[in-house]
């Protein structure tokens, strides 16, 4: 295993956690992912030497106090909570919090044990509480020592320290992309409309569906996005008077385009514009008394909550545990109350109170009727959620299309990919709505050179949304020998822009992690086993590293990262130390390419010879499965939003370059990757990706999420180095920009 560079070891040193206490509550509601949060935060908070402590029952057990309420945490007792769904330290609301009395006594708790950093998991409620509780620190303390405490303690833990996290399935909370539970609660809802479209279709019905969101209409949005819903129904965009009629024509319309089913989805939430309550009962009731359709109303309530936390909550939340610690370690008194936030791809810091005053001003602004001011608010990712919602949804008729003498031809290339279909869909409508004539080229370059190529409609790409694979088909066939072929199929055609979507390996994690959860929880029914899995990727170990993290692996070997025996044995001997204590099962992951000679029957071999006597081994191939089964909500709703970004930009691009009848693309801007870097959503040429790509490996050069790696390890109890420097700096909240070119839209 890596060993920690100078730099990194002047690092930890610089923030040692030694004589330090910190303790993670749970507060408010439960949201899928706060228990890896609660493990990231006790495991590197042991990690830098500090002491780490539950608090129990969120606010009400630190006001209560006592050994069950305050507890010592160890490694061990956050075992096996990655894959659990709630909080298993509880969670409670608490009135006497809210009180002065109650905080004295929250107070006096956590000074008996020495606490005074405090990380708070929870919405925007207990996270303003934890606020005015830091706040009163100082003359809490000194009530104490009129009340017979001991001034000595009291000047030693003189400054209360808070670090929040947001854990709320709504995504309601202002400053960041996603809260921890969001992606888990999509899961919930895609699984439900999944299953009942298909109901739905046998029978032609109509289906009304209530999700959660009773400020908020982010799953109502998301979830419509992610399954081509008919109508969407959310508080922050109140359909104008006159609605009622609008939404049964396109009803209708549908039906009469030979659909056999119908969604609509209602947030909780969900108002008129004049700020009355739409209910589910309404929408049936005015659907079957206009139209006579088989209508059914479905209320998902907390199902929406329950079950395992997605990859990505479990990946988000450990990420933001982490940085919690760290942030705790950095701070001093004057440093102001932060939450950590995720922003594009990253984990920043924000002042607390500036993210908790912009949410609040979201509802001002509802309750004033400014709709348009409360979706800015929401912040750059609702709004071209909902932009994008509004390109796909709502067909023009051929007098409100614009002018347009451009044909664009959209492929598949590659690996299939969940999401793909989405993204065809997307970009097939987005590109029809601007005015284009779109076509399908069917299996990828050799069905382009084979004039496998007919002009695709709006209707034909219905239901698409939650298709796995690649509807239109796709090959790995490069276009090279064939570019005459393709030139001429061009011509024939009149195409004037291509919309390729591949590259060179699918990323899928959700089918990896679900797999190796599975695993383990076949290795928890017995005494001391380890699992072996290989993961695909060819030579990016994304799968197998992010894969790792999200199951809580013990190691992943990639190409990226080279290793030798002496790390195979290091790694053995680890994992032998951890089975002589409380651990009974290990992971261990392994990208297919990740090295020619030690080989998965190698590292499988070698471990259960070195492990005999403590442990045994099991190892799964997980080969094609990887590729399989319906996308996710996130692969549908990236999909959709980079397919209609890219619509919009190649509409742009054609309307400058078009003179005398023709498109002249002969610039190195005309040809570009879109795709994420850092916080934003770029156009790169093409051609300056070149000297960044290592073509025979078919990966890039530098790869961003090598730098979580070592959390994977921290969390795994390696002694290693942690790049920190992303890190450390608190940013303000940016309320009121309009999205630029490269707006941060790529998370959901």
């Amino acid at each position: 295993m890596a060993q920690p560079d100078n730099q990194s070891k002047r690092f930890f040193e610089s923030l040692s956690g030694a004589g330090k206490s910190i303790a993670v509550l749970t507060s408010g509601g439960d949201a899928q992912g706060m228990n890896a949060a609660v493990r990231a935060v006790v495991r590197m908070g042991i990690y830098v030497g500090a002491k780490v402590y539950f608090i129990r029952e969120g606010y009400q057990g630190m006001v209560d106090g006592g050994e069950e309420n305050i507890k010592e945490a160890s490694w061990e007792s956050v075992s096996s909570m990655l894959q659990m769904g709630g909080t298993v330290i509880g969670s409670a609301r608490c009135k006497e919090f809210r009180s002065h009395e109650g905080r004295l006594k929250a107070a006096h708790n956590l000074v008996q044990r020495g606490i005074t950093n405090l990380c708070v998991i929870g919405g925007d409620g207990s996270l303003t509480g934890a606020n005015l509780f830091r706040e009163e620190w100082s003359g809490l303390l000194e009530e104490l020592v009129q009340q017979g405490g001991e001034w000595d303690a009291v000047q030693k833990y003189s400054a209360l320290h808070i670090v929040g996290m947001v854990g709320s399935i709504d995504n309601d909370f202002c400053g960041t992309d996603m809260t921890i539970g969001t992606d888990s609660a999509l899961h919930r809802i895609i699984e439900v409309v999944d299953a009942i479209m298909t109901t739905a279709q046998s029978h032609q019905r109509t289906f009304v569906l209530e999700v959660m969101g009773r400020h908020c209409g982010y799953l109502a949005l998301v979830s419509a996005l992610a399954c081509g819903a008919d109508w969407v129904l959310i508080p922050e965009m109140p359909p104008e008077d006159g609605w009622e009629e609008k939404m049964c024509q396109k009803l209708s319309a549908n039906r009469a385009g030979m659909k056999r089913l119908n969604i609509i989805i209602v947030a909780e939430g969900a108002i008129d514009c004049n700020n009355k309550p739409i209910t589910t009962d309404h929408v049936k009731d005015l659907v079957v008394r206009c139209l006579g359709f088989d209508t059914r109303v479905t209320i998902l309530g907390h199902v929406q909550r329950g079950g395992t936390p997605s990859a990505f909550d479990r990946i988000l939340a450990s990420r933001m545990g982490v940085e919690a610690v760290i942030a705790l370690l950095e701070t001093t008194a004057n440093t102001p109350a932060c939450v950590v936030s995720l922003c594009g791809n990253q984990a920043v810091r924000l002042p607390l109170m500036e993210c908790v005053q912009m949410t609040q001003e979201v509802q001002k602004a509802m309750d004033e009727k400014k709709f348009e001011e409360a979706v800015k608010l929401r912040g750059r990712s609702f709004e071209n959620n909902l932009k994008t919602y509004k390109l796909l949804a709502h067909r023009k008729l051929e007098s409100e299309l614009p002018h347009s003498n451009f044909n664009i031809a959209v492929l598949n290339v590659g690996a299939p990919a969940a999401g793909m279909n989405a993204a065809v869909r997307s970009a097939v409508r987005v590109g029809i709505s601007e005015g284009h004539k779109m076509f399908a080229v069917n299996d990828g370059f050799e069905g382009f050179y084979k004039g496998q190529i007919k002009e695709i409609k709006w209707a034909d790409v219905g239901g698409w949304t939650g298709q796995g694979g690649s509807l239109l088909g796709t090959k790995r066939t490069l276009p090279a020998k064939h570019v005459e072929k393709i030139a001429e199929q061009m011509r024939a055609h009149n195409i004037n822009a291509l919309l390729v979507i591949g590259g060179f390996e699918s990323f899928f994690i959700c089918i990896i992690f679900y797999t190796c959860d599975r695993i383990k929880q076949s290795a928890s029914g017995t005494k001391r086993r380890v699992f072996i899995i290989e993961t695909m990727g060819g030579y990016c170990g994304y799968l197998a590293s992010v894969g790792g993290l999200a199951a809580g692996a013990d190691a992943a070997y990639i190409y990226e990262e080279p290793f030798d025996i002496r790390d195979l044995q290091s790694n053995v001997e680890h994992l032998t130390e951890k089975m002589k204590g409380a651990i009974q099962r290990g992971l261990v992951l392994r990208n297919e390419n990740s090295n020619e000679n030690y080989t998965t029957d190698f590292i499988y071999q070698l471990y259960s010879e070195e492990g005999r006597g403590v442990f045994d081994c099991r190892k799964n191939v997980l080969g094609h499965m990887q590729q399989g089964g319906a996308p996710s909500p996130f692969d549908r709703n990236f999909g959709t939003k980079i397919s209609a970004k890219a619509m919009l930009w190649l509409t742009k691009k054609m309307n400058e370059t078009f003179r005398q009848g023709r498109v002249f693309a002969n610039t190195e801007d005309t040809c570009c990757l879109l795709g994420m870097r850092r916080r934003a959503l770029v156009f790169q040429p093409v051609v300056q990706l070149k000297d960044e790509t290592d073509f025979v490996h078919r990966i890039p050069k530098e790869q961003w999420w090598l730098k979580l790696r070592p959390l994977m390890k921290i969390l795994a109890k390696y002694k290693t180095s942690y790049d920190v420097s992303d890190s450390g700096q608190l940013e303000h909240v940016v309320r009121n920009i309009q999205p630029k070119e490269s707006d941060p839209s790529g998370a959901m």
